[in-house]
Order: structure tokens, then C-alpha cells, then sequence
């Protein structure tokens, strides 16, 4: 399905096996270069997103990439500002009240705004300069160091193999956006699609996270397609459970992915284990659980949601809402964790 490393289990093992995107950057920025010099002068007008056309598009990658040399090649800093969410944020300062959302929409739109002069010529020979360097800088990267946290994986700090994985779904993504924009359709060179919905598709645990399940459950997203693939989401039974024994007592308490349980019971009572002769127990999970791409993905699952592959990566990047996605989609098993699962986004939204 993609390249993937060969790496020892770490904190983030949930996640599913590391992606090696490292090969791809060149190649990538290859072809973006390659979209650009054959816009027409009408082209860098037309609406990329909405609010946004193909050169403000331009303009943003570039500084994407500005931003990418500066953190990791440069070890640049700005300093400490007040209203910093964190010491070691570099950039502009979150203002009163602001999420991340919206401080990465509002920096994002000073940095275009700022570039409104700059011509499509100028930009595109920046872009080429730049970007090369960035593709370089991911090329020569040490997948398992630690890097910038990926929000919609739920992973602070993140290994630099999702980190790099996910800026290389940034670039692919954006030339989509300029393709389309000039009526291109999506490229489907498989090489580089295949690695970007795998990674798209480890915000499956993330998206899970307040789903309620018994341990084991596992929830399957299937892509068709060259470039398509399987990944399944496996409930650890992470959250908080209510029960009923056989006589009488209630407890609550946090169950393992093993089948091992430890509670309270109400009457302030203490125990652990399995019951096996102290009673029958029935366990419902109130409050949400652990969910990870970890486990083997070869049981049945409790839902199955099946995508073509135009609306799998669309919907990651919320170019189609969840709804619409689920028109489009087979779904097999429980209906609610497959709208549950089509909730996935793959980019800070």
C-alpha cells in the first residue's frame, strides 16, 4: 500500500506502522513546479479555494516551505511573545481567545495578503529555489526523531515520519487544488496518492477517541483503487465502564485491551481480574475509549465503510462534508460507527 519503516514499537504505535514519505518530496515538488509553469495568465486568477485563487495558493506553500527551513534547518527563532500558547512556538503570537484553527487560518491569510504584489513569475522562481530546499531538507530526515505535533492524529510532539508525511500532504493536496481550479482532475500517479491517504487515514484513532467500544471492536475504512487501501481502527477499551454483576453489585472502573478489568465496586469495595467464579459481569462503556491502528486487522469488524478513492481524500481534507461522503459510500455492519468513522479529517480544520 506505501512505503513503511522499519522501526520499534514507541508511544505512538497506535498510530500503525511509521510511513516513509522521504523518497517522494523531490518528486512532488517536481510536479508542482511542472503545474505551475503551465499555467496561463488567466489561470493564477481562478479560484483555487474558496477565497482564495491559484496564486494566493502559490503564495501559501511558499510560505509553508519559508516556514519549514526556518524551524528545522535554521533552528530559528523569534522569541517569546506574549500570548504564546507555549514557549516553543515560533511565529506570530495566538490572540486573546484564539484557537488553533483560527490563528493558523489568520497568519495564513497575513502571509497572502503580504504577497499581493508579488507576481506569479516571481513566486513560481521562489517556489522552485525553496521548495527544492525543503524537499532536500525532508529527503535527509531522521524519520524517528521527535518533530511538530499533528493535531488531527492527536500526536504532540509527533515522530518526524508522520510530520514529514503529513507536509507532504500538504503540498499534494494544494496541487490538487490548482489542478482542479484549471481544470485538471486529481493526478493519479499511485506513488504519491497511496502514501497520501495512508497517511490521511491514521486520523482514524483520533476520530474514534469518544467512541464508546468493548475491547476489540474494530472499525474498517476500505479505499478502492491502484492506490486504495484498508485501515482499521481497534477499540482498546480505554474509557470508563459501568456494569451489573450477577449479584447485585454495580461498579465502575477502566478495562484493559487483555480482558482485564479493575474497579470500585459501590459499596466501596476493591477487586481486579477476571470473573470467572465470583458471577457473570456486563460491562457498557459510558465515556469513550483508546483507539489504535496498532492491532492486526484481520477480524471482523463492527463497521465497514467502503470509499472510492477521489471521495476518501476529498473528505479528509474536507473538500466534501461527511454527509456527502456517506451517500457515496458502502457501509456494512453498525451504521453509527461508520458516520462516526466518516467524521475523519486530516488537516487543522
Amino acid at each position: 500500500m506505501d512505503p513503511q519503516l522499519d522501526a520499534p514499537p514507541t508511544a505512538h504505535s497506535r498510530l500503525g506502522p511509521p510511513i516513509d514519505a522521504r523518497p517522494l518530496f523531490v518528486p512532488e515538488h517536481a510536479a508542482l513546479m511542472a503545474t505551475l509553469r503551465g499555467l496561463t495568465p488567466d489561470d493564477w486568477g481562478r479560484e483555487a479555494v474558496p477565497g482564495w485563487s491559484v496564486r494566493d495558493v502559490v503564495a501559501h506553500v511558499l510560505g509553508d516551505c519559508y516556514g519549514r527551513l526556518a524551524r528545522h534547518r535554521d533552528g530559528h527563532r523569534e522569541g517569546h511573545r506574549e500570548g504564546h500558547r507555549d514557549g516553543g512556538r515560533e511565529g506570530p503570537a495566538f490572540a486573546p481567545g484564539e484557537d488553533l484553527p483560527a490563528y493558523i487560518h489568520r497568519i495564513n491569510q497575513q502571509w497572502v495578503d503580504a504577497h499581493s504584489r508579488v507576481s506569479p513569475a516571481a513566486l513560481t522562481d521562489t517556489l522552485e529555489l525553496i521548495g527544492g530546499q525543503v524537499a532536500r531538507l525532508f529527503a535527509e530526515s531522521d524519520p524517528v526523531a521527535p518533530s511538530l505535533g499533528v493535531s488531527w492524529a492527536g500526536a504532540d510532539p509527533a515522530p518526524m515520519w508522520l510530520d514529514s508525511a503529513r507536509e507532504l500532504t500538504e503540498y499534494w493536496t494544494h496541487r490538487q487544488q490548482i489542478r482542479h481550479a484549471t481544470g485538471q482532475g486529481t493526478d493519479p500517479d499511485p506513488r504519491v496518492l497511496s502514501v497520501v491517504l495512508d497517511t490521511f487515514l491514521r486520523a482514524l484513532p483520533h476520530t474514534l477517541r469518544d467512541i464508546a467500544a468493548p475491547a476489540g471492536t474494530q472499525v474498517r475504512i476500505h479505499v478502492t483503487g491502484s492506490a486504495g487501501g484498508t485501515w482499521t481502527g481497534t477499540g482498546s477499551a480505554g474509557g470508563t465502564w459501568t456494569g451489573t454483576g450477577s449479584a447485585g453489585g454495580t461498579w465502575t472502573g477502566t478495562g484493559s485491551a487483555g480482558g482485564t478489568w479493575t474497579g470500585t465496586e459501590t459499596a466501596g469495595g476493591t477487586w481486579s481480574g477476571t470473573e470467572t467464579a465470583g458471577g457473570t459481569w456486563t460491562a457498557t462503556a459510558t465515556d469513550g475509549g483508546d483507539w489504535s491502528m496498532a492491532y492486526p486487522g484481520d477480524g471482523q469488524p463492527a463497521a465497514l465503510v467502503r470509499l472510492d478513492t477521489e471521495t476518501a481524500w476529498r473528505l479528509c481534507v474536507r473538500g466534501i462534508e461527511p454527509a456527502d461522503a456517506l451517500t457515496r459510500a458502502e457501509i456494512e455492519g453498525d451504521r453509527q460507527l461508520a458516520e462516526a468513522a466518516c467524521r475523519i479529517v486530516s488537516v487543522v480544520y
